[in-house]
């Protein structure tokens, strides 16, 4: 069995199915594709563009939603998606809102701007992350912070990648100097993901990198 994930290493996107992968016991060999100057050979595998795409055995999929939910079908252990059917929905609902509401404001409003603008030899844009930080994030905190009021996990009273796609999102977030402590139910569950193996080891290696890119 071949496994090759394609994308950046800072994608949370990337990240999720990464730790997925890792959970599930699959190794996988990593190929760096830039979505920004992605080759033309990419879009074989992915037409838009986009980061993550998966080639499991020639098999081609992309989007970390539908790579995860096909790791699940393929190996089902440990499980990542309850079987009760409320719970399996609220787990889609709350993977989507990782990659779609915290996607867009908390990584790409305040981690681009911040960050990876500088990657890229730009001034970051501090305004257009204030922006963010003071308009759309909030509410989406508060929300994700009441949704877990006495409760360790999103959905079904155990880990499913409705938790890893949130955390991954907030990896960014904290990259980008920005943390979740006013919102203590959401800070105690990005601590206890961030905590598992692979968030740990990601969270070294991108840490590792920025500073050496970019200093501390």
């Amino acid at each position: 069995m071949t496994i090759k994930l394609y994308g950046a290493m800072l994608s949370p996107f990337v990240r999720k199915t990464r730790v997925v992968l890792a959970l599930k016991g699959l190794e996988h060999e990593a190929v760096n594709v830039d979505p920004r100057n992605a080759p033309d050979w990419y879009r074989d595998l992915n037409p838009l563009g986009r980061i993550p795409a998966l080639d499991y055995d020639g098999q081609i999929l992309a989007d970390s939603g539908v790579i995860c939910a096909f790791l699940e079908k393929k190996h089902p252990e440990p499980s990542l998606y309850p079987e009760d059917p409320y719970e399996y929905a609220r787990t889609l609902w709350f993977e989507k809102f990782g990659d779609y509401e915290l996607g867009v404001n908390c990584t790409f409003g305040v981690f681009f701007n911040r960050v990876v603008r500088r990657l890229m030899g730009k001034e970051a844009d501090e305004a257009a992350a204030q922006k963010a930080l003071q308009g759309a994030v909030p509410p989406l905190l508060e929300y994700l912070d009441r949704e877990l009021e006495g409760k360790t996990y999103f959905a079904g009273e155990r880990l499913t990648v409705a938790d890893i796609a949130v955390a991954s999102q907030l990896v960014n977030f904290q990259h980008a100097g920005e943390g979740v402590d006013r919102y203590p139910n959401l800070a105690a569950h990005k601590e206890r993901l961030h905590a598992l193996e692979p968030f740990t080891q990601t969270i070294a290696k991108e840490s590792g990198f920025l500073t050496k890119v970019l200093g501390g």
